[in-house]
């Protein structure tokens, strides 16, 4: 393979456009998902109307996506991997990319350029510093505090955003657009109330000037966004060296599907996102239940069973019946009637649609993958349904079996051994959960001292003591006699909804 050449701009074959645009949007989160999502949707747009909306890349700590970009001249190869074969392309929009962590003054700067006219997000639920128990910005957490006290050299997204504005408003002031893009419920409020917060916190003349600068020259809409894409591994570089002729460093594999949907209120412009498939829609809200509980919330189920019974990726998960039948369960019975769902979608068909794209053995998705960060993942997916269900009088049978399968993979209780694939899983609760998992005498115990005492799904559902009870009983049933005898307990206990009809939002 050392004869075959990298990746560049002079690679024959691979370039829609001749050179690629001049920056305006400054993306923070230059991992996978956005190189597959965002940058695809922005390289669609470009191709078809043009416009000044390159990106600028920010990766948060590691250099490895940046130094590869400057290598192979800002490019990389997106594999969209299927069953069928898999098909290659290559994102022209990128005009520059870095890494915050080495140099946090730049981040500021791009922010604050007149040019920039949107900055994005890619940073997942726990980039953005908040207490999942109140969803107020977490002030307890040392980067936040770092932030507040050195203008020059924020740390946190939220941070680098303020002082970013904070730059503009004293500048040129020009508009711009903060758009997340992670899976927060009603993202854009979500980072909006954020930002605000941080931004009360300065020095009073500081904040009425950062204030004011919110109010009347930035927006904050809100998105869904929907796309699997797993790891970068050595296997992708591979095939796209025999396929394609050319190494590259960084190929992002992902899944055929690929959904956008977004709420059109750019308050400085946006490129024409349609042109690859975005749908905009005042409607965003009802994307986002569908996405964080159908697809979000049931994939969390999958990969803790899977994970606990030994299974490495999806899709060899939710191949096990018993597991396909829990995630049906919880998704028809316990997610889909408290969604809203937007008008035209078809909730069989979408569900058909998920379970489709989980058995993509193609693409391997890892349950360790998809189950990482579960104790910030699981408090935008769980509590509302739950505390719909309890309060119709039913108990959320497979919503307690997620919240167990998931503390029994990160925190087993002495003596239970979870696996290979629940060790790999990442979490920044793993070592307050470890602690008290130590101190338990058993699942209930357990329990209620993260669910009652430390509100791990929030303080509404820390006071619901039969659902606490029941995640208890599931983790002594898991660690006793395993995860399968855990999803017939559940089975047997279900309580059917007592219909299906689902709340329909109005066009």
């Amino acid at each position: 393979m050392t004869s075959v050449p990298p990746l560049s701009a002079a690679t024959p074959g691979i370039l829609t456009r001749p050179a690629a645009p001049a920056a305006g949007i400054v993306h923070l989160g230059l991992g996978n998902f956005h190189r597959a999502h965002q940058a695809v949707y922005t390289d669609a747009a470009l191709t078809a109307h043009g416009g000044d909306w390159g990106i600028i890349g920010v990766a948060s700590r590691s250099n490895t996506i940046p130094d590869a970009m400057h290598a192979q001249d800002m490019l990389y190869t997106v594999v969209e991997i299927s069953p069928e074969g898999s098909k290659f392309s290559v994102p022209r929009v990128h005009t520059d990319a870095f890494t915050a962590a080495a140099d946090p003054s730049r981040v500021v700067k791009a922010i604050s350029d007149a040019g920039t006219r949107i900055v994005s997000l890619t940073v997942t639920e726990n980039g953005y510093n908040y207490t999942p128990a109140t969803g107020s910005l977490n002030l307890q957490d040392p980067a936040i505090r770092h932030d507040l006290g050195n203008p020059e050299s924020p740390q946190t997204p939220i941070g680098q955003i303020v002082r970013g504005l904070q730059r503009r408003s004293r500048t040129h002031a020009e508009p711009v657009t903060i758009l997340s893009c992670d899976n927060l419920a009603d993202n854009g409020h979500h980072t909006r109330r954020l930002v605000r917060e941080f931004a009360s916190l300065l020095p009073p003349a500081e904040s009425a000037e950062v204030l004011a600068f919110l109010d009347t020259r930035t927006s904050f809409p809100s998105s869904m966004v929907d796309r699997i894409v797993p790891a970068t591994t050595d296997h992708y570089r591979s095939l796209v060296a025999s396929r394609r002729g050319y190494i590259d460093r960084i190929p992002v594999p992902a899944e055929p599907f690929t959904m956008w949907i977004v709420e059109d209120n750019f308050i400085a412009g946006r490129p024409t996102w349609e042109a690859g498939g975005a749908v905009f829609s005042d409607e965003v809200g009802g994307y986002e239940q569908l996405k964080v509980r159908l697809l979000n919330g049931t994939h969390s189920l999958i990969a803790y069973l899977g994970a606990l019974t030994g299974a490495v990726t999806i899709p060899e998960s939710v191949s096990h019946p018993a597991i396909e039948l829990a995630a049906r369960s919880v998704l028809r019975n316990e997610y889909l009637p408290s969604v809203s769902v937007p008008s035209g979608v078809d909730v069989d068909a979408y569900e058909e649609q998920l379970f489709s794209r989980w058995r993509n053995t193609a693409l391997g998705h890892r349950t360790s993958q998809v189950g990482s960060d579960g104790s910030v993942k699981l408090r935008q997916r769980i509590p509302l349904p739950a505390l719909q269900m309890l309060d119709d009088g039913r108990l959320p049978q497979l919503l307690a079996l997620t919240t167990a399968a998931y503390l029994a993979c990160i925190a087993p209780l002495p003596g239970f051994e979870p696996g290979p694939q629940a060790h790999a899983m990442e979490d920044p609760a793993r070592g307050l959960l470890s602690g008290l998992a130590a101190g338990s005498r058993s699942g209930q115990d357990f329990a209620r001292r993260v669910l009652g005492d430390h509100h791990l799904l929030g303080e509404e559902l820390a006071e619901r003591e039969e659902f606490t009870a029941r995640t208890g009983e599931f983790i002594d049933i898991i660690h006793s006699a395993g995860p399968l005898a855990a999803i017939a307990e559940a089975n047997t206990a279900l309580a059917p909804a007592p219909s299906l009809q689902t709340t329909r939002s109005t066009p």
